[in-house]
């Protein structure tokens, strides 16, 4: 018996799956759910008609696959690659992947020291374009390091572009960060960021639901994505065209009732087109580590309000500021005319003109008044605001 409840024999046999049944396969979910992973592979092993709802080429598969699983030699594998398998019943099973439902993963192979479970509870996903811009690359190494600055771990796909900016922003931050792999995690793909994984390994988490050995596969790629959103709290994505994996990752985490946000780009950019049609729905627009905190986070972690800077004419009393605007913009007016245009008595606009005189804002021209250069500058400044 395992010191997390599972026996050795149990384990064992969600290893020998592992090697089996492919990844997000919902007909094994259905057949562990409902025979247990012992009779699975009992039937697997032992012949007899194949199991409701395998045709017999894919039984033949199957059965194939099967015959050269070995699940003492994929954890012997594993532990000289210093992974382990984490599976449901463990202590660190994170129990936010049972949201899958029978497409969970049959277990985990993990490769670090700190407990999934623990740092699962509290991550978001940063996703994205593997060829993003980069405007893509800069948002989502700030992001990355933004959210570890938190305490929040930062997980992604471990691939070019803007996953792997995320994972180098939050280790450059010295946070944390967890890459899941589409592929078994002794062997990193893609092999130019072979020295980056093994460096989340090393102060993270590196994570597959392959066993070792096994090679990536563009379903396998896509399959892997459900894993990213069912880990984490919210995905958000950073660049993505309309036909791209980080969407599939999006739209995963919005069935099962996740945070799903998006950086917004240039309406001109490709790239950015499948970020702006996910915005269009129902994900929230976030531009930086704080505004995602807040959605993610526990009460009480808001984004400081936005809002430009405070000018001195904002400063004004309501009535001064009328009075001021009242004013023409390159020649003097007379106190009566500045008062019909701002709407109130002869004697007030004289009072506020005096006022407004002492600041630096009007200069008296004869019978008339006229603003300074100062308020010119001041007034298109706020003309540029608008």
């Amino acid at each position: 018996m395992s010191p997390d409840g599972l026996t050795d024999a149990e384990r064992l046999d969600l290893v020998f799956l592992s090697r089996v049944i492919e990844p997000g396969d919902e007909l094994g979910g259905r057949w562990l759910r409902g025979i247990g992973a012992r009779e699975t592979v009992r039937r697997l092993t032992g012949g007899g008609p194949p199991l409701p709802g395998a045709s017999q080429k894919r039984w033949a598969g199957l059965r194939a696959r099967a015959e050269r699983a070995d699940p003492q030699r994929d954890l012997a594998q594993a532990q000289g690659a210093g992974a382990r398998f984490v599976c449901p019943g463990d202590v660190e099973w994170p129990g936010q992947l049972d949201d899958l439902g029978d497409t969970r993963p049959l277990g985990l192979w993990v490769r670090g020291r700190v407990s999934l479970r623990m740092w699962a509870l509290r991550s978001v996903a940063v996703v994205g374009a593997r060829a993003c811009t980069e405007y893509g690359a800069h948002m989502a190494a700030v992001l990355g390091a933004g959210l570890a600055e938190r305490g929040w771990v930062v997980v992604s796909g471990g691939a070019y572009g803007v996953d792997g900016a995320a994972h180098r922003g939050a280790l450059g931050a010295g946070g944390a960060t967890v890459a899941v792999l589409a592929c078994g995690v002794d062997r990193p793909y893609p092999r130019g960021h072979t020295q980056l994984i093994s460096r989340i390994a090393e102060q993270g988490l590196v994570v597959g639901e392959l066993p070792p050995g096994d090679h990536p596969t563009p379903s396998r790629f896509i399959l892997r994505n459900r894993v990213i959103a069912a880990l984490t709290r919210g995905t958000v994505v950073v660049e993505a065209a309309y036909r791209s994996g980080a969407l599939v990752t999006a739209r995963a985490a919005q069935r099962l009732g996740r945070f799903t946000m998006g950086v917004p780009g240039p309406a001109t950019s490709g790239l950015s087109a499948g970020v702006h049609e996910l915005l269009r729905g129902e994900a929230s627009l976030v531009t930086d580590a704080a505004e995602v905190a807040e959605l993610v986070g526990d009460m009480g972690e808001l984004a400081p309000d936005r809002r430009g800077p405070v000018l001195p004419r904002d400063l004004l009393d309501p009535g001064a500021r009328r009075v001021l605007d009242a004013l023409p913009a390159r020649r003097a007016a007379t106190a009566g005319a500045i008062a019909r245009a701002a709407a109130t008595a002869e004697d007030d606009a004289v009072g506020r003109l005096y006022e407004l005189r002492a600041l630096g804002y009007v200069e008296r021209h004869g019978e008339g008044w006229k603003l300074t250069r100062q308020a010119m500058i001041s007034g298109s400044s706020d003309r540029r605001r608008c």
